[in-house]
């Protein structure tokens, strides 16, 4: 069991879960692009997970402009050994540059094969891909994140930008939630979607403190 114990005494199991570390391996939407840095993806969801009253230590492994390439690069020395789990958000830049979904699946599954090495749980987060690309391409690139998912009995959340995406009024979100450049959210957006994706982190830490 990672980074849990159990303390029985008078024969009454009290569960004890040590702090644990997830790292974040994410592009600018996780890394925070364009905000404070206490208004950021991971800053926030630090904030709301010690809200909760979990004893959880994130660790900002998100570079602006990183591809799902980029992330394949350098998960081997974001794996450090106090690392226990593994949130990736990776695969906007690919939609952007319109890159072959079947490298993406490539780039990700290597990625996920190599927390799976370590025996560490995996959240991956997917992401909407535009129809501009034609349907073909946008259905195979929506079905690379649950797909990989099953296969590597991660973890998925649907879109980092779903709970904007939920939003009726599609223009009015951009307005309120996004930055200028109407690619980031802001500090606001940010707020949502850690309100949205929240739960999942905490079932991923779940999954920390009972893995074997």
């Amino acid at each position: 069991m990672r980074n849990a114990g159990l303390v029985t005494i008078l024969g009454v199991g009290l569960a004890h879960a040590e702090p644990v570390t997830v790292a974040a391996l994410g592009d600018s939407l996780t890394q925070g692009y364009g905000l404070a840095p206490e208004a950021g993806f991971v800053p926030q969801l630090q904030a709301w997970l010690d809200a909760a009253g979990h004893e959880v230590t994130l660790i900002n492994a998100g570079v602006s402009g990183d591809t799902t390439a980029g992330g394949l690069s350098r998960i081997g020395w974001t794996l450090t050994p106090e690392v226990d789990a593994l949130i990736v958000a990776l695969g906007g830049n690919d939609l952007l540059r319109g890159i072959d979904p079947g490298v993406v699946r490539a780039n990700l599954d290597g990625i996920l094969a190599e927390a799976g090495a370590r025996d560490l749980p995996v959240l991956l987060v997917g992401m909407d891909a535009p129809s501009n690309y034609g349907p073909d391409y946008e259905a195979a690139f929506e079905a690379i994140y649950p797909e990989l998912a099953a296969k590597h009995d991660a973890l998925h959340h649907e879109n980092f930008l779903g709970a904007l995406a939920a939003l009726e009024d599609r223009d009015a979100a951009v307005q309120t939630y996004m930055q200028g450049d109407r690619i980031h959210p802001n500090a606001a957006g940010v707020t949502l979607i850690v309100a949205e994706m929240g739960p999942s982190v905490v079932t991923l830490i779940d999954r920390i403190e009972h893995s074997d």
